[in-house]
């Protein structure tokens, strides 16, 4: 039997997340048998996860405070909050683990679709907060494949004046892996982890199919 074992974290701006407890949830992911609603329920608790990885080194600043015994000196978040970025529709899918994490996070959405004869991805939707560009963002999405969608979605934030992004997904291809680090070297990466390769039609094996159809039954 020949099985994908978990990659070893990266140290080239790719980081994969081996926790035995993201590699037994992934694998249920992956199955055929998961329905719709496990499925689901899944991405949400590996999203969550992945965002402690991803939110790694956000920065701190010193606040007094008191606690029931004494006051003190502790940490807590600094600057402006966080925000999620959801590349549509799968994105959605791992966004609400992420708000778990982070309640008072800011919330965008890029709409993007990939042309079934191309693999390009076509822009139909942009909504942002005014002031991204002062904020950390972390860009969302389920499956890194060919790797166009995630560049070319980052292509638009940078545009819009983002200039400190990471992008967090549950699976990538290396193919998809070397094509957003090509575009954008900049950007961590963070991931479950990263599959053989990709086949003709561009889905990731062995993969776990169509993340944006088992998310939300559509298929």
């Amino acid at each position: 039997m020949n099985m994908t074992k978990p990659a070893a974290p990266h140290d080239d701006g790719v980081c994969v997340v081996s926790h035995p407890l993201v590699q037994h949830k992934l694998t249920l992911m992956r199955a055929r048998g998961t329905p719709t609603a496990a499925f689901r329920h899944l991405a949400r608790e590996l999203s969550l996860l992945l965002g402690y990885e991803a939110m790694r080194d956000l920065p701190l600043e010193p606040v007094e405070i008191e606690t029931p015994l004494e006051p003190m000196q502790a940490w807590r978040l600094a600057g402006k909050k966080l925000c999620l970025i959801s590349i549509l529709r799968a994105g959605n899918g791992i966004l609400d683990g992420l708000l778990d994490l982070v309640p008072s996070a800011r919330v965008g959405h890029v709409g993007l679709y990939r042309d079934p004869e191309t693999l390009e991805p076509v822009e139909y939707y942009l909504k942002l907060p005014d002031d991204v560009g002062s904020r950390i963002c972390l860009v969302v999405d389920p499956m890194l494949a060919t790797g166009h969608s995630a560049a070319a979605a980052i292509d638009r934030l940078k545009q819009a004046g983002c200039t400190r992004l990471v992008f967090v997904c549950l699976l990538a291809a290396p193919e998809g892996v070397a094509c957003l680090r090509r575009a954008h070297p900049d950007v961590r990466i963070v991931t479950c982890a990263i599959d053989r390769g990709l086949d003709e039609h561009g889905y990731i094996r062995p993969g776990l199919g169509d993340a944006g159809d088992r998310l939300f039954g559509t298929k």
